[in-house]
């Protein structure tokens, strides 16, 4: 099963570790995998595949540090360990939460919250922040599609390349968190789409 889950190589819901020297850095990937599709981590393992292996109770303790005391709110981790090669493996699991977002507590302490897209752990965008907040609201969301909004949803339309948050609310006059909660409720409502393009999170109408 082992060679199996390598041959796939690092993506979305995979991510491999040599060793873990830092449980606040392992949090960001638990965050990133919880808040996205969920995802498993391979400890012991090289990007390239190799099979080193560790000392698997050190690791499992710094895999359980890192979901308890680093993410907010604490991840559920299932953790086993497989040997191979004369090596141990630990396979730390994590699903998707149904109410996104677990934060990872940074070096300075402040709280941040990761996606996962690819084999890359990266900072969730203040839309996506938004759109958490708002799927987990219990009272129903209107959108008022005043000719404002008319206005604002041509231009991610006519846009002739998707744009940045930054660049959306410069070209439509926005206060930040007005264009943050706007997008937010477009994307909820089905009329764009965040997308990340060249490391860059940016936003489109969605094509009929």
């Amino acid at each position: 099963m082992l060679h199996r889950l390598i041959a796939e190589g690092e993506h979305q819901q995979q991510d491999f570790k040599y060793e873990i020297s830092d449980a606040r850095k392992i949090a960001r990937t638990l965050s990133a995998f919880a808040n996205t599709d969920g995802g498993r981590l391979l400890i012991g393992v090289k990007d390239n595949g190799k099979i080193a292996g560790v000392r698997s109770d050190e690791e499992i303790y710094m895999v359980e540090a890192a979901a308890s005391l680093y993410c907010t709110p604490p991840v559920e981790c299932r953790m086993s360990i497989h040997r191979e090669e004369g090596h141990n493996v630990v396979i730390a699991e994590v699903d998707a939460v149904e109410r996104p977002p677990v934060c990872a507590r940074l070096d300075d302490g402040k709280l941040c919250a990761f996606v996962r897209i690819a084999d890359e752990n990266i900072v969730a965008t203040p839309v996506q922040m938004a759109l958490w907040r708002e799927a987990t609201d219990d009272v129903g969301t209107l959108l008022p599609f005043t000719p404002r909004e008319q206005a604002l949803l041509q231009m991610l339309t006519e846009a002739p390349e998707p744009l940045t948050l930054n660049r959306f609310i410069r070209l439509g006059r926005l206060p930040r968190h007005r264009a943050v909660r706007l997008l937010a409720q477009f994307i909820r409502f089905g009329l764009i789409e965040q997308r990340f393009v060249a490391h860059t999170f940016v936003y489109t109408a969605v094509e009929n």
